[in-house]
């Protein structure tokens, strides 16, 4: 019963992150950059949301990209600037910390 509501109420289910970066995948952390400089995961790209849009060439709309932040909404945001920008596979992966938990 408790798998079925964990099921019901996640939505989509859990992506391999881990495995997505092993295949290529890039993670672009969009919080400022003194947020950034304060802790990030390794790899990552820092392009802050608000300057995104205008860096977006920055990006191969070809490769897969997570998206990640200090909560998961900036992230969510940019998420759909970069699928509207007409990148094929974008995910969500929340917040910076908890995604590098799910990458270890």
């Amino acid at each position: 019963m408790l798998d079925f509501l964990k099921k019901l109420f996640s939505g989509a289910p859990s992506k391999d992150f881990k495995q997505m970066v092993s295949d290529g995948a890039v993670i672009v952390d969009v919080r400022t950059r003194p947020e950034y400089q304060s802790g990030n995961i390794k790899g990552s790209i820092n392009i802050p949301l608000n300057e995104l849009s205008g860096s977006i060439n920055k990006l191969n709309p070809t490769k897969p990209v997570i998206t990640c932040c200090a909560s998961g909404m900036r992230s969510a945001t940019a998420c759909s600037l970069l699928k509207s920008s007409g990148f094929k596979e974008v995910h969500n992966g929340g917040g910076w910390s908890s995604l590098e938990r799910r990458l270890h």
